[in-house]
């Protein structure tokens, strides 16, 4: 396993911010690692790159203990922070010549990452001359410099434009063939995009963990956006045999949900010709991770 969590706990103080968190990943695997702020996400983070201690329990990073074997840890693991530090004044390649210089790793790697990460272009900069997009790329390409087996990026797509974030995402996802990459992100649809596996942590407790695809397919309601030509009340509306509730999103536009069992668009077809109306469209429409993530985590 690339990484081994078994009842870790931390408190700060009275607050406690991981309560017996335990789960594992395999090699080779991306996770998305998400949680509501003060979820605890940063918390383990940095207790699984050896920033801070945690209270109980025991962490395992590539069969290294986090606790009694930091520096082994701290050579198999790859590490974005949220707020990335960079010196901005230094030179794309003299900065990671520096963070070479203390992995021991050769003038070659250097020019590996800034080809790996798109950094090619821009490599004779400043770092400060830098777009947020490319900024985020020398990060990664730091974090990679000594070829970690695992990959910790915290919210690594944070302040990024919708160009920049096609760019990153199709480069953690790439990097993620060969690597375990273990990703924190509020961005529903990066973790939609990039990650195999979910875990969601609610007030320090892990809430959910399974693959993306199963969290996606099980779900306990069928949602039907329908659009019929005229505007007509909630009373109405509620006399479609099966509906559980009906959600009025605009005008005539209504959003029905069913028992997951069966398809009711012809009931809703056939409730709409008895009332006289004309639907215009009408889709089963599935829940997406961010409204999943809500009704687990409220």
């Amino acid at each position: 396993m690339s990484l081994n969590v078994q009842h870790i706990s931390k408190s700060y103080g009275e607050q406690k911010a991981l309560d017996d968190i335990s789960f594992s990943i395999p090699t080779g695997q991306i996770v998305g690692f998400l949680g509501p702020n003060g979820a605890g996400k940063s918390t383990l983070m940095k207790i699984l790159t050896t920033y801070i201690h945690s209270d109980e329990g025991t962490a395992l990073v590539n069969d290294f203990n986090v606790e009694t074997q930091r520096k082994q840890v701290q050579r198999t693991i790859g590490y974005l922070p949220e707020h990335n530090p960079l010196y901005l004044d230094m030179y794309v390649r003299e900065f990671l010549q520096f963070n070479a210089d203390i992995y021991k790793v050769n003038k070659q790697r250097i020019e590996e990452v800034i080809e790996l990460t798109g950094l090619t272009p821009e490599a004779h900069k400043k770092i400060g001359q830098l777009s947020k997009g490319y900024r985020q790329r020398v990060g990664l390409a730091a974090a990679l410099l000594h070829d970690p087996e695992v990959l910790i990026l915290d919210e690594p797509t944070t302040g990024l434009d919708p160009n920049q974030l096609v760019e990153i995402r199709r480069l953690i996802k790439n990097i993620g063939k060969n690597k375990t990459v273990f990703l924190s992100t509020h961005i529903m649809q990066e973790v939609e995009a990039i990650c195999e596996r979910v875990i969601i942590i609610k007030k320090g407790k892990v809430v959910a963990d399974q693959m993306l695809n199963q969290i996606l397919e099980n779900q306990n309601e069928q949602v039907i956006a329908v659009e019929f030509d005229l505007k007509i009340e909630i009373e109405f509306i509620n006399r479609i045999p099966n509906l559980i509730r009906a959600n009025h999103i605009h005008d005539a536009q209504w959003e029905l949900v069913f028992p997951v069992e069966g398809d009711f668009r012809a009931q809703v077809f056939d409730f709409a010709q008895e009332q006289g109306l004309k639907t215009l469209s009408i889709q089963i429409k599935n829940k997406n991770l961010e409204k999943i993530f809500q009704e687990i985590t409220k």
